[in-house]
């Protein structure tokens, strides 16, 4: 045993208290709450717990857990979240990131293998709109010269998760053999796999980092569980084979495969479901370049740009697009005052040549834009209410950052003006009753209840903006460092939103009768952060 091993612990409690309503942009008909499954008012709390054993410079291991997000009250009908009466749970405690760190002997090699935070850079959003995650995999780092680094890396987001039926055999018969050629073991090629290579260039006032990403998506990394499907005489059978992409959402895949295909899956150019499924090959690319100069200091310039692509036997499956954005600031004694925009590919009117949206593996990471239109909640408050990316859309906004007037006590105050980039022509597409407020049938037949707009469909979040649809966003930010190790979180932020309700875009859903109502979004976050 080394006796100069060494061990630290970090650690994170947040406990947190939201009151909104309208998360889902719809009210009315006697409908409550913030959103499908949540009140006005809920409470929630979550503990992060990291440890490093250090045996030197050169060796180190890391573990990460969590416990939460449990909601107060909550015992939960499926999974128990320890959040009722009782507080017992056997489903809370999460491991986030398990890895060690190490360096090859004699070199500037250093090598991270195992589960851990992953990121493509971004200098101005905070954090990639591609891939920001923990996932399973390998990091090498390698410093050049105090100007040149090297990052290499191998994720594994996807890999053994397909479990064949026994009976599958049996229904397809020789038949299944021949149209699903995959389909004879268990956990066969199911896999999706990452590399990419980043090189960050740091010199005097300026930062830039080119990257690249390729992935390889295995025939049947997508294939789920039994569903009803059809045979070559048309008949209806329960079948255990490919999902068809519409039904990707319900998948634990979901995260992966919902950002490599179209809007609703492959469809015919009259918007009809062409009934092909995920059994095949796809190649992914991405390919970005950001940077900041801050030589101008107090003025800081930021930039990023990302384009991705992912290719299917069927074309109709293809996605493509980028993502530009731009930042300038202006630092002052008693704050940053500054401009952003950024503008997103969208898809055309076409169902039937793929996606122009860019594709991504999983933009989970925190938007310093929005903390509330986008996912930006540096804590469990409530967001993404527009969506968990900013794939079609555009915006332009200002903001007050880090203004402090009182010593401890910094505000950021936030406006923003966004809108979509996808064609109004493609809303048809979406769901049988062309609309998307509350209840409603997607383009499969499938029923969502209470699901917001388009809510549940395949590589889109939970709202679908065209370029007829427009939304404003008012948000001010209030932080509090009562203690070293403690903060006070404080967040208000109303989202006004203006969308097309003609026929040819959403309509107006009707629930008993009645017509819907459209209503903005809002809420008030309190947070209150230990850390150490």
């Amino acid at each position: 045993m080394n006796s100069t091993l060494a061990f630290k612990a970090k650690g994170e409690w947040v406990m947190n208290f939201d009151y909104g309503q309208n998360g889902v942009f719809t009210g009315g008909n006697g409908r409550t709450g913030y959103g499908s499954g949540q009140d006005e008012f809920e409470a929630l709390q979550r503990v992060r717990l990291q440890f490093d054993a250090v045996a030197s410079e050169a060796l180190s291991a890391n573990v990460f857990f969590e416990i939460g997000n449990q909601t107060w009250g909550s015992g939960g009908q499926t999974t128990n979240s320890g959040g009722a009466l009782g507080s017992d749970s056997q489903n809370a405690i999460e491991l986030r990131r398990a890895y060690i760190d190490w360096m090859v002997p004699q070199t500037d090699l250093q090598i991270r293998m195992g589960i851990q935070g992953m990121a493509f850079p971004s200098f101005t959003m905070k954090e990639s709109m591609v891939f920001e995650d923990d996932v399973a995999g390998i990091t090498l780092n390698y410093k050049v010269n105090d100007n040149v680094s090297l990052t290499a890396l191998w994720a594994r987001p996807w890999n053994d998760n397909f479990t064949r039926a026994g009976a599958a055999r049996e229904i397809g018969g020789a038949n299944a053999m021949r149209t699903n050629p995959f389909s004879s073991s268990t956990n066969y090629m199911d896999n999706v796999d990452a590399f990419a290579l980043l090189v960050p260039l740091s010199f005097d006032g300026v930062k830039v980092t080119p990257w690249a990403m390729y992935a390889a998506v295995g025939p049947n990394a997508f294939r789920t569980e039994a569903f009803t499907g059809r045979n070559e005489k048309g008949e209806t059978k329960n079948e255990w084979d490919y999902d068809n992409v519409g039904n990707i959402a319900g998948n634990a895949s979901s995260k992966v495969a919902a950002g490599m295909v179209p809007v609703n899956g492959s469809r015919h150019k009259d918007g009809s479901d062409a009934s092909k499924r995920l059994n095949s090959y796809a190649d992914a690319w991405w390919a970005g370049l950001t940077g900041e100069v801050t030589v101008l200091d107090p003025f800081r310039i930021a930039w990023d740009f990302n384009y991705g692509s992912v290719r299917w036997d069927d074309s109709r499956l293809n996605r493509q697009g980028w993502l530009a954005s731009l930042l300038f600031e202006y630092k002052l004694d008693w704050g940053i005052p500054g401009i952003f925009g950024w503008y997103a590919s969208g898809d055309d009117s076409n169902p039937a040549n793929g996606s122009e949206r860019m594709p991504s593996i999983d933009p989970n990471g925190n938007n310093d834009y929005s903390s509330f239109s986008f996912n930006g909640q540096p804590w469990i408050g409530r967001e993404g209410v527009l969506s968990t990316n900013m794939t079609g859309t555009w915006g332009i906004g200002a903001r007050l950052k880090n203004v402090s007037f009182v010593e401890d006590l910094k505000h950021t105050l936030r406006l923003i003006y966004m809108g979509g980039t996808n064609s109004p022509g493609m809303a048809k597409y979406f769901n049988g009753k062309r609309d998307n407020w509350g209840d409603y049938e997607d383009a499969l037949g499938n029923h969502v209840a209470n699901g917001g707009p388009n809510s549940g469909l395949p590589g889109m979040g939970p709202l679908y903006m065209t370029t007829q649809d427009s939304a404003l966003e008012i948000g001010l930010t209030n932080v509090y460092q009562m203690y070293e190790n403690f903060q006070i979180y404080l967040e208000g932020t109303y989202l006004a939103t203006w969308l097309d309700h003609s026929k040819g875009v959403w309509g107006r859903s009707t629930l008993n009768g009645k017509s819907d109502q459209e209503r903005d979004p809002w809420n008030i976050n309190l947070s209150f952060v230990y850390s150490f």
